[in-house]
């Protein structure tokens, strides 16, 4: 697992597999998911598949892993991954590229995310931001000249102005560029780049004159070491932070979005452990007391319901409540 997340449930399913190796409870066809791409949506996904290895009992495992949106669908397309994390829907070249390969996907939306803009505590000055400001600091032509915050407006402090945000390969990159400099991938290059958005916090927080982007899970994860910047909606011209409620009345714009789940049509059709796995995040009893827990911001009940008929009509297996470390201990045994 990445750095950052811990979840509790860790060590149950260690004794619970630990337990089973010794009883000799996993077989030799265990079916193996591979789900890679967004790391905004990581947290939540690597949660789901804790739960999801409990209730498998070994017939089923999932590795988890990130390179970004766009890797993802590489990935997907190549046939080296089952489904992907996804920050931003799939591109035209991207589904030709699956299609030629033989690949499906499908777009299932999971939860929403609000691209969140952030500063060390100690910034001071910085509680709002307008799209034309965000926009003067990352555009392409902004790279070498827009070097420090005075820049910005004279009264703020003539420091350095130090950006962190994700590489090109992101689908919050994609997602970010799109609707603050006007177009996909147009952005500054001298700023510090990762796909994993650990490597963002600990930026931002270790330097006060920083200001990065990234979902807000990982804003949510470390509210003690960041600071949130409202964004001025650019019709009303308030100033709105990124919450959960003012991502799902659309009021924090342009920066909220839907996150999706793709996976290939065929696997879905052809594969249990894909519609067990999909049927299981797709379970509100389920995802949205955990979604809550790692800092996401799950759909309505009413949206997972819709989902999961879908999923029904493909034949999607139905499975039980969430198990808790004791049940999973006792089906060790």
């Amino acid at each position: 697992m990445a750095g950052g997340f811990a979840f509790g449930r860790a060590g149950g399913l260690a004794a619970a597999a630990l337990a089973s190796i010794a009883a000799g409870a996993l077989r030799a066809e265990t079916d193996w998911l591979r789900i890679d791409g967004s790391s905004t949506l990581y947290p939540l996904t690597e949660a789901v598949a804790e739960e999801f290895q409990l209730w498998a009992r070994g017939r089923f495992r999932v590795t988890v892993a990130i390179s970004g949106t766009g890797g993802g669908f590489r990935r997907l397309c190549r046939g080296e991954a089952d489904l992907v994390n996804a920050s931003r829907p799939i591109r035209p070249e991207e589904e030709q590229a699956c299609a030629a390969a033989g690949v499906r996907p499908l777009a299932v939306p999971v939860a929403l995310d609000a691209v969140t803009v952030v500063v060390h505590p100690a910034n001071d000055w910085v509680d709002c931001l307008s799209v034309a400001e965000l926009r003067r600091m990352w555009a392409p032509e902004a790279q070498g000249r827009v070097t420090r915050w005075s820049q910005l407006r004279p009264k703020w402090p003539d420091i350095p102005l130090a950006l962190y945000g994700p590489g090109p390969d992101s689908g919050t990159y994609d997602y970010f560029t799109a609707v603050v400099t006007g177009k996909t991938g147009a952005s500054r290059g001298d700023y510090t780049a990762s796909e994993d958005d650990n490597v963002l916090v600990l930026g931002v927080s270790r330097d006060p004159g920083a200001l990065g982007f990234f979902g807000y899970p990982y804003y949510a994860q470390n509210r003690d070491r960041l600071k949130a910047v409202a964004v001025r909606d650019p019709e009303t011209g308030a100033c709105l932070t990124p919450s959960p409620d003012n991502v799902r009345t659309n009021r924090y714009r342009p920066l909220a979005r839907p996150l999706w789940l793709y996976v290939d049509a065929g696997a879905l059709e052809e594969r249990e452990a894909v519609r067990a796995f999909l049927a299981m995040y797709l379970d509100p009893e389920l995802v949205l007391p955990l979604a809550r827990e790692v800092g996401f911001i799950p759909l309505s009940r009413d949206a997972y319901a819709k989902s999961r008929s879908l999923l029904r009509k493909a034949g999607a297996v139905p499975r039980p409540g969430r198990a808790t470390e004791a049940e999973a201990q006792g089906r060790a045994g």
